[in-house]
């Protein structure tokens, strides 16, 4: 199976458990409208915000790398969400297949690179792909943007898929420990628990979601 599979296939699982299986038709259990393009745009927001971009603070201040990438993985679970849900009643494989069919799809195969600098292009590229969300472009048009989006920020698709895990991994304990209504604890100590997240999986490269899981546990239950 393809990263790129198993990862869509993760996001159908992850959306059938949290909206309900009437996701795809855009509203959740409880008939609340669900709107993935509003989702990408505000998450795009936050991704911006990771650059210095503010000509009246220091300007000149380095990029938040690691914060790019957590904001970037966050990105494709609302894209892979508007795929899915525009392809919905299609084999996920067919998806993945036509996915990684795309003329861009080879610069995520490749080794990822550094962040560069040119951190008003890196913005430009991000605005231009929310310009086509609102343009009612195809999936494919609006993959192609991102794939971009993912090049630039020091990611490829073994990366992404490693950080995807972890993140829906955390996204799957948030649910289990009230998200939803609001008792959980995202400030775990003195940081985010995506901080958290990622420091398991710098830890331990080769973990599997389950022991992910645990491991979030672990760490969760020793806050009390």
């Amino acid at each position: 199976m393809s990263k790129i599979t198993s990862m869509l296939q993760l996001q159908q699982q992850l959306n059938d458990a949290t909206n309900g299986k009437e996701w795809e038709e855009g509203v959740t259990a409880q008939g609340k409208i669900i709107n993935w393009k509003r989702c990408i745009y505000l998450e795009c927001a936050e991704l911006v915000e990771s650059y210095p971009w503010k000509h009246w603070k220091n300007i000149s201040a380095p990029a938040d790398t690691e914060n790019i990438k957590i904001e970037v993985v966050d990105i494709w679970h609302f894209v892979m969400s508007e795929v899915l849900r525009l392809n919905r009643g299609r084999d996920i494989e067919e998806i993945a297949k036509e996915i990684k069919s795309l003329q861009n799809f080879c610069i995520i195969q490749d080794e990822a690179k550094e962040i560069d600098d040119n951190h008003l292009d890196q913005i430009a590229n991000i605005e231009d792909f929310i310009k086509t969300i609102f343009m009612e472009a195809s999936w494919q048009d609006i993959l192609e943007k991102y794939l971009t989006i993912l090049a630039q920020s020091g990611l490829n698709v073994d990366s992404l898929y490693s950080l995807y895990i972890g993140k829906n991994i955390l996204n799957q304990f948030r649910q289990d420990h009230g998200y939803k209504d609001g008792t959980y604890k995202k400030l775990w100590g003195n940081v985010e628990d995506n901080v958290v997240m990622q420091e398991i999986l710098k830890e331990h490269p080769n973990i599997t979601p389950y022991e992910l899981y645990d491991a979030l546990k672990e760490r969760y239950e020793d806050l009390d």
